[in-house]
């Protein structure tokens, strides 16, 4: 089918451009988001019609996002889960989670609009990018702790797996010390 695009689309093409897609992907997307119309005689005037004020509204858009993408640009937010001892998380941390993260803290972020690459299934600090435009992305890091005071030692360049690993070499030198007690304790027996 060919349609003509009203807006950018990420690897498909810019706005005003008639391409030709797959019937399913236009019916089921590019048309129901307005992103997309019918490329019929009709519609192609009215497109060049509506031209100057798509653009301008695009513009309009676009500079907002942009002032948006400033702001959120390298923000943290963190989010409380829990976990095995290995960091492992139980469940795994969504878009959802992510755009009530950034909502909770002042931002206007929707769940479409955050991008996970690879799901979120352990402890530690996460970047995530998130869509305002489609011209314009931003990237925030999601901080996934078990409490706050682990969020804060992640945040100061800790991971949950260096500190685990410090305190049992910890406790073996505790044991070790104690056996070395006793067995000095034994030996002034004799």
């Amino acid at each position: 089918m060919q349609v003509i695009l009203l807006q950018r689309v990420a690897k498909l093409g810019q706005m005003g451009e008639v391409v030709k897609v797959k019937d399913g992907y236009a019916r089921n997307f590019l048309l129901p988001q307005g992103k997309a119309l019918r490329a019929s005689e009709a519609n192609i005037k009215s497109f060049e019609n509506q031209k100057a004020q798509l653009e301008a509204r695009n513009l309009e858009t676009r500079k907002e996002a942009e002032v948006l993408a400033e702001k959120l640009n390298g923000q943290k937010f963190i989010v409380i889960r829990s976990a095995s001892d290995a960091g492992a998380l139980y469940g795994s941390v969504t878009p959802r989670d992510a755009a009530e993260a950034a909502t909770e803290a002042g931002f206007s972020v929707d769940r479409k609009q955050v991008v996970l690459i690879d799901p979120i299934k352990e402890l530690g600090l996460h970047d995530v990018s998130v869509v305002l435009h489609p011209e314009v992305t931003a990237t925030i890091t999601m901080n996934v702790a078990r409490s706050v005071e682990e969020a804060e030692l992640q945040a100061s360049g800790k991971s949950i797996q260096e500190l685990a690993a410090e305190a049992e070499a910890a406790a073996e030198f505790e044991i070790a010390e104690l056996f070395d007690e006793m067995g000095s304790a034994a030996s002034d027996e004799e």
